[in-house]
């Protein structure tokens, strides 16, 4: 497997895995919000609805996997 190809698998598997988690914080949304507010932060659904779409995938995978760095050094631009 050359360094291009796991770069694309890397990267195949960064962007589901951001949708996944963008589609359970739609999914319920208050139970989020919920979870956030016992964690000092207070927003509103639209507000949810409005930041995660504008978070880019790499974002919202830090995001959700804080632990794991962003490989950004793979996908030379």
């Amino acid at each position: 497997m050359t360094a291009q190809n796991a770069a694309r698998i890397y990267k195949k598997v960064e962007q589901a895995h951001a949708q996944q988690e963008r589609q359970k914080a739609k999914k319920d949304p208050e139970a989020f919000i919920l979870l956030a507010k016992a964690r000092g932060y207070a927003f509103t659904v639209k507000d949810l609805e409005t930041q995660l779409s504008q978070l880019s995938d790499e974002e919202i995978a830090g995001i959700f996997n804080p632990g794991i760095g962003q490989r950004r050094h793979l996908f030379p631009k």
